[in-house]
């Protein structure tokens, strides 16, 4: 057996194992199909690193407190809360009407809006001019990635997903919110009602889903939080991969805003799914075999 056969074999067998890893870890899983298809089975070999290296319970929900920062969002939640409704009043919480918001795109045909505020140590320009307060308390948070206001509207849903990268975690805190249990976040089979000025911290790499079902839109603070590692490696390599992984997938609120590299390049990659999309609507059985076939070709190529 060559050297170059073991290195393939070994590198076959991290990613089989580290998918089943995956898939299994908690209540809820996917079917097979989708799960092989899935984001996180190409990034299961780095997210069961990130796993590994966690000082946080392995659950779907945490304490706020495993954070002791964020105690510093919520004391201030009313002065968030007014800059928020600013925007909102202002239109300028919004979806994109471009392809330019990889991590996000599927949630605009759901009337999903948001506004940017920090993405991965970037603060939005259109942030600083209408989040002063907001932008200011950040800067004082680093283990913060990412936050942005955003808006479920009344009567939507996000359908059942898991995020991509295991190096933070999402915190959620309620401003304008239904005050409902029919407008509620369900993480692995756990339910969760956003409340007004209430605030969960949630495993995001658990299988979940959003749903409004009440007559009045819910607006949110939303932030990715730096994943606490029980080691230096951990959390270099959790900055490494943060930087390598999500920093590129900035999202611009208004013109004057940066547009990152890897949304740039999804821009024109999307036009393969709109294609892929008109062969679905001709011919279903031809489309899941020429995906089906390309996929097969991709883990060929990699691994053989």
């Amino acid at each position: 057996m060559t050297l170059e056969l073991i290195i393939k074999i070994s590198l076959v067998l991290i990613l089989v194992g580290s998918t089943l890893y995956i898939h299994f870890r908690g209540k809820v899983r996917y079917a097979f199909l989708r799960q092989l298809l899935d984001h996180s089975t190409f990034m299961a070999p780095i997210n069961a690193m990130m796993y590994a290296f966690s000082s946080v319970p392995k659950t779907p929900y945490l304490p706020v407190s495993s954070i002791p920062t964020l105690n510093q969002i919520k004391n201030n939640w009313e002065t968030i809360k007014n800059e928020a409704l600013l925007l909102e009043s202002s239109k300028l919480i919004k979806g994109s009407n471009k392809y330019n918001d990889i991590g996000f795109n599927s949630f605009f045909r759901r009337g999903w809006k948001r506004f940017y505020l920090k993405w991965y140590n970037n603060f939005h320009p259109s942030a600083l001019e209408y989040c002063p307060k907001t932008i200011e308390l950040l800067r004082s948070m680093p283990n913060i990635k990412a936050a942005m206001f955003v808006v479920l509207p009344a009567g939507s849903h996000l359908p059942t997903h898991r995020d991509p990268y295991a190096g933070s975690l999402r915190y959620h805190l309620g401003l304008i919110t239904p005050n409902s249990g029919d407008c509620r976040i369900v993480v692995d089979g756990q339910d969760y009602s956003w409340r007004d000025g209430e605030d969960v911290l949630f495993d995001e790499t658990y299988i979940h889903y959003a749903e409004n079902k009440t007559d009045k839109d819910r607006l949110i603070f939303f932030c990715d939080v730096e994943r606490p590692m029980n080691s230096k490696l951990g959390r270099a390599l959790n900055r490494f991969f943060s930087w390598l992984i999500l920093a590129s997938a900035e999202s611009p609120n208004l013109p004057t805003d940066r547009t990152g590299g890897l949304n740039k390049i999804f821009g024109y990659v999307y036009q393969i799914r709109i294609v892929g999309k008109k062969l679905k609507e001709y011919n279903k059985t031809l489309y899941y075999i020429v995906k089906y076939l390309l996929f097969a070709l991709i883990i060929y190529l990699i691994f053989f």
